[in-house]
């Protein structure tokens, strides 16, 4: 392992110091679905480098355009401040984070952005210390560096400054005690917490005495139930909800082959008579620490350093620059050390061991891994990154009942009883979406392109409730017979799934002139690249307040803040999404090994929520575990993004 430790270290700092001799400007040409945001963080500057090389740009950008891209190395650095024009689709905190800002700061140079943004606003951006050299110094941190996170260490008293909008909760959860604990330590805050307050915070205090007692059992069912079904469920969402393919719920009922109707009585397994919540509801596991069993983690992640070291076809800043899977690699593992480092500042009863999986599509280490280093005796692996070495990693571990979780795949897993997908399918997202309209008593409507045959064989299949519309031999809209399935009285849910932009921008033209007279939200099932060219403007997808499913959040919260605060004191730059995912699925799995109960049972009973991502594990009827834990966002007017409800 140390020698892997030391290869990472000494690889990074090379591509460190050869990254900066970078030459000074580049050519991109613009290909479809390209903004200037999207092409400015391909090559890590900023939109107002591209705009002040390329002034035409501020019109908007057109396919087959040759852009100058300045060096990042060279980005930033004629002027102590800049601007930013707005752009369609743009958020306060999507361009806080291009600009290496916290919201706050952003919000503090440009006021009016209080009352939201608007597409063309020119913004001020003050410099920060930070450009592309601390970019790769950041990810240069080797496997056995600790990021020295902003968290107080257990045990060291420490002073902390109230801020506007934080909670007792939150500073509570920030340094690992109770809120009973920070009360007691601070006398004066048990009735308000003062902006501005001066707080002596102790970490190693603890303000309760937890008793060791055998983990509760989960009762097995048995035999069959009787299940009434309520008004606008699915037989796709019954067999979600019930753990049941739908061949055996059909096997079970066959009048089911007539339909789903409100009011049956359906024989599912289980005993007696069954209902199913509405949801588990998130629970903070930080609450319901348990310090008792010591427990092991591993993860396994691909540095492929054995690799990179006998290739010599590339430099190693080539590599770098162009290598996405393993600057990919690099932010997960980023993250994930934030994790560790936060588990340690609570006290989390748990090792971690960190391993080169060497994988690549074909191949990986995974099985001599595990023989070498005894991985049966862990608690549970984070990885590897491909679902089939994942896979692997679960069949070989599954008789030890060692947890496996796969990270960041979204193909299928294998029905493996251990593996935990921590990506949600791309099945339930799209379910989730038509599930969250029929909750709402919708009329949906489908606007259906060409090319799109396997997403209407789903929705017949699992929502015949939802309407077609009707296109002529060409697949073009016919806006006569789409007005004449609008309903009023009620919430017309249109949903839009093409990638041609002129079916795009006909259809939207329609529902544009009928929004005065009907209820309208457009809809999406899935991400669609062609709303993201500059074709499709960003106004009539807000006034129709586009509704679609995602796998993260926004989230402004103080602590959302506050983690991205701490990563870039540690790392000189905002994480990318790929280090909140490592943070995200190491803290998840840390957390449920540290609850007095397994890391099985913790998945099974709790629905958890963390900077960016949910985990709502569940049991996939064919084996293994999937997780559905999905936002419905929407857009609004102001150019903002929130969660649907």
């Amino acid at each position: 392992m140390k020698k892997y430790i030391h290869a990472v270290g000494v690889l990074l700092c090379l591509l460190f110091s050869v990254f900066l001799s970078a030459q000074s400007t580049k050519k991109h040409t613009v290909v479809q679905g390209e903004t200037v945001t999207r092409i400015s963080q391909m090559y890590k500057i900023t939109p107002h480098d591209i705009y002040r090389l390329n002034p035409g740009t501020q019109d908007g950008l057109k396919i087959g355009d040759v852009l100058n891209i300045p060096s990042s190395s060279n980005a930033l650095a004629s002027t102590s401040s800049s601007t930013h024009h707005v752009q369609p689709k743009e958020t306060l905190y999507g361009i806080a984070k291009t600009y290496n800002l916290t919201v706050d700061q952003l919000k503090a140079m440009n006021p009016a952005v209080e009352s939201g943004l608007q597409i063309g606003q020119v913004l001020v951006i003050k410099k920060q210390a930070s450009t592309a050299s601390n970019l790769v110094a950041a990810t240069a941190a080797t496997p056995t560096s600790n990021a020295n996170s902003a968290l107080a260490k257990k045990g060291d008293p420490v002073i902390h400054i109230v801020e506007s909008g934080e909670t007792k909760f939150g500073i509570a959860k920030k340094y690992g005690i109770t809120v009973a604990e920070l009360e007691a330590q601070n006398p004066g805050i048990k009735e308000s917490l003062p902006v501005g307050y001066k707080l002596t915070i102790y970490t190693n205090t603890s303000g309760s005495t937890i008793v060791d007692s055998p983990s509760p059992t989960t009762p097995i069912r048995q035999g069959y139930a009787n299940y009434e079904v309520k008004p606008k469920e699915t037989i796709f969402s019954l067999t979600q909800s019930l753990g049941i393919s739908e061949a055996e719920l059909i096997r079970l009922n066959p009048s089911l082959k007539d339909g789903l109707k409100v009011g049956m009585i359906l024989k599912v397994p289980g005993r007696g008579s069954m209902v199913i919540s509405g949801g588990r509801g998130f629970k903070d596991l930080t609450q319901t620490i348990y310090r008792g069993d010591r427990k092991k983690l591993a993860l396994l992640v691909p540095f492929n350093l054995a690799r990179i070291e006998s290739d010599s076809s590339k430099s190693l800043a080539e590599r770098f620059k162009s290598d996405a899977f393993l600057n990919m690699t690099l932010d997960f593992y980023s993250g994930a050390l934030m994790a560790i480092d936060s588990a340690k500042t609570l006290g989390l009863n748990v090792d971690v061991q960190i391993f080169d999986s060497g994988e690549t599509r074909t191949n990986s280490n995974v099985a001599e891994i595990i023989r070498r280093n005894e991985l049966n005796t862990f608690n549970a692996v984070i990885g590897p990154f491909y679902q089939e070495h994942a896979d692997k990693t679960a069949q070989l571990l599954e008789k030890d009942s060692v947890a496996v979780i796969s990270p960041l795949s979204k193909d299928k897993g294998k029905n493996y009883k251990n593996l935990y997908q921590a990506i949600p399918p791309v099945e339930y997202t799209k379910g989730a979406v038509f599930d969250y309209m029929m909750s709402k008593g919708g009329n949906i409507i489908v606007v259906s392109g060409p090319k799109r045959e396997s997403n209407r064989n789903f929705i017949k299949d699992n929502y015949p409730q939802a309407l077609f519309t009707q296109l002529d031999e060409n697949g073009n809209i016919l806006p006569e017979k789409l007005k004449g399935m609008l309903v009023k009285g009620r919430k017309n849910y249109v949903v839009l799934d093409s990638e041609k932009t002129g079916l795009i921008l006909s259809t939207t033209n329609v529902l544009l002139t009928e929004s005065a007279s009907y209820d309208i939200q457009l809809v999406i099932m899935e991400q669609n690249e062609t709303l993201d060219f500059e074709e499709i403007s960003m106004k009539r997808l807000t006034i129709l307040n586009l509704l679609y499913p995602s796998l993260i959040r926004e989230n402004n919260s103080p602590e959302a803040h506050r983690f991205n605060d701490a990563y870039r004191r540690e790392n000189k730059i905002l994480p990318s999404q790929y280090a909140v995912r490592g943070f995200d699925v190491t803290f998840d799995t840390l957390l449920r090994l540290s609850q007095q109960k397994s890391f099985s049972q913790s998945a099974e009973e709790d629905q958890t929520e963390q900077i960016e991502s949910k985990f709502d594990y569940r049991q996939n009827p064919a084996g293994g575990h999937i997780n559905k834990g999905v936002y419905i966002l929407q857009f609004e007017e102001d150019l903002s993004v929130t969660e649907a409800k």
